[in-house]
């Protein structure tokens, strides 16, 4: 078993979907029953590969990277297939190997108009292949396919499913997102020819460019082309204004998935990618990414009070969560990173669980303005104290994941990496820290005016209201677990992420020496 996992285990789990994605192909779409079967089994099985790694990882050595399979792939330009898992990428992966099968489940009931569930299934597993690929990937290459994979099938997901404003909202997302991506690409292949490597390993690059006579100047404007791609991804104000858009018109599970997962292509490239390649240029960039972040923070907090739509003020509230963990990865300290990792799985469980309950309140409701809804807590109650717990998990409530996704993000920029300034970053702190205010305000007054008080006469008898259903206790039960179980055991990630975490931190350390 160790030698198969040594060599394709990781190939399996990326891929296992894509064979599932073929099986379905084959099947005519009145088969929804068995497509919805084949769709959830080839997920499960992914997790199943998934499962394996992961109980063999050697966790004393998270900082190096298991697993690895590297082989030639495309000779002519020098780019293999390269694939591991460390520390880092690993709590990703078990979020991503956990979301996607939820999400299956969840659209036993729920898939939505028009209702073909085999299109809208096979482009799931497309895009979950895309996110795995993303995380295991130690080519430049190899990571910037997968990194445009899950582009195509989001954008049908929102262009065909979505709300009425589906096809602004699908071609904006498309557009910002391959801008983003094709200066990215751009700096990927300069910093091949610069430092006139022989591969697009990601590892063996930073070493080049340490070794190198690329003046910083340059090595600044390849910083910047990554932070495009990356940034616009996460996103960071001010190329945030694709996500609201994209959130509320998605279908529920494009919601989902998209700020469970997809939301930290962008910070994970910043931390694999990024940093350790141009840890000279990070140095440079680390404030304005800090200013941004922070700008992010209270824009986010400002947008989410002006909301009238459900989803729309959940997708704003992305905007400042991903800004405490842009805020931790740009202090370049270990604790900085470590706490941005634990932000990423803390949002995508949190966020997630926001979203499921808004696309259950609008099957139900046929609306999410907030004016109109109220007395959730009295129609659906366990629905609405669900919303209440997923609410107070995402305004940091300790305790919850969201508490050790935001206290140490905010702490951190009180010792950034030396050669940063940390008078800048200790007035990042506090006004990170007063984003936190702000998020109790907005998603108290969600809470207060969805699931608070009497429903409204237009909802008082309406026999569709009815409380949770089978399907969705299952989608949403382990995201309620992990929410707790990682609010008081924050050491299940943070054990993990730490060795790599530290090894990124040592290099800003031995820069100032």
């Amino acid at each position: 078993m160790t030698e198969f996992l040594d060599t394709w285990g990781i190939t399996a789990m990326v891929f296992v979907p894509l064979l599932g994605v073929a099986l379905m192909m084959a099947m005519p779409k009145t088969m929804e029953p068995a497509i919805k079967g084949v769709a959830l089994a080839t997920s499960l099985a992914s997790a199943f590969f998934g499962v394996l790694l992961l109980t063999n990882f050697n966790y004393d050595d998270s900082a190096s990277m298991q697993f690895v399979q590297d082989v030639s792939w495309i000779e002519i330009i020098n780019t293999r297939y390269n694939v591991g898992i460390d520390g880092i990428s690993l709590p990703l992966i078990a979020l991503t190997l956990l979301v996607t099968p939820l999400v299956i489940i969840y659209s036993w009931n729920h898939i939505p108009k028009p209702g073909n569930a085999k299109a809208f299934l096979i482009l799931m597993l497309i895009l979950h292949t895309g996110m795995l690929g993303t995380f295991v990937a130690k080519d430049l290459i190899l990571f910037f396919v997968f990194f445009e994979v899950v582009l195509l099938p989001m954008y049908f997901m929102i262009g065909v499913w979505g709300g009425p404003q589906r096809l602004y909202a699908s071609i904006k997302f498309f557009l910002y997102t391959l801008f983003g991506s094709a200066l990215m690409l751009v700096s990927f292949l300069a910093l091949y020819w610069l430092t006139g490597s022989e591969s697009f390993d990601i590892v063996k690059l930073g070493e080049l460019v340490s070794t190198s006579d690329i003046t910083h100047g340059t090595q600044v404007l390849l910083f910047g082309g990554m932070f495009m791609g990356f940034g616009i991804k996460v996103p960071m104000f001010p190329f945030h204004t694709w996500l609201p858009d994209a959130h509320t018109q998605a279908p529920t599970q494009g919601s989902v998935i998209l700020a469970a997962v997809l939301l930290k292509l962008g910070t994970y490239g910043f931390i694999r990618i990024a940093l350790p390649t141009l840890p000279e240029a990070a140095v440079t960039w680390a404030p304005w990414i800090g200013l941004l972040a922070v700008i992010g923070i209270i824009y986010g907090a400002l947008g989410c009070l002006a909301q009238t739509d459900m989803k729309r003020l959940i997708a704003f509230s992305s905007v400042a969560h991903m800004g405490y963990v842009m805020l931790g990865i740009s202090t370049l300290t270990d604790f900085g990173i470590n706490a941005a990792i634990f932000g990423m799985v803390a949002h995508g469980l949190i966020t997630g669980m926001l979203f499921f309950i808004a696309g259950s309140v609008k099957e139900r409701y046929h609306t999410l303005e907030i004016k109109r809804l109220g007395g959730l807590l009295l129609q659906a109650p366990r629905m609405g104290w669900i919303l209440g717990f997923a609410t107070m998990a995402s305004l940091g409530l300790p305790g919850l994941a969201g508490f050790w996704g935001e206290f140490p993000a905010i702490l951190s920029a009180y010792n950034p990496a030396p050669g940063l300034s940390t008078g800048l970053f200790r007035g990042y702190m506090v006004v990170a820290a007063l984003g936190t205010v702000l998020a109790a305000g907005y998603l108290l007054w969600l809470l207060q005016r969805t699931a608070f008080g009497k429903p409204s006469e237009e909802f008082a008898d309406d026999p569709e209201i009815v409380d949770a259903v089978l399907s969705e206790w299952i989608a949403w039960v382990p995201f309620l677990i992990l929410i707790v179980v990682l609010g008081f055991f924050p050491g299940l990630i943070f054990d993990i992420t730490d060795a790599p975490s530290t090894a990124i931190g040592d290099m800003f350390k031995v820069l100032d020496k």
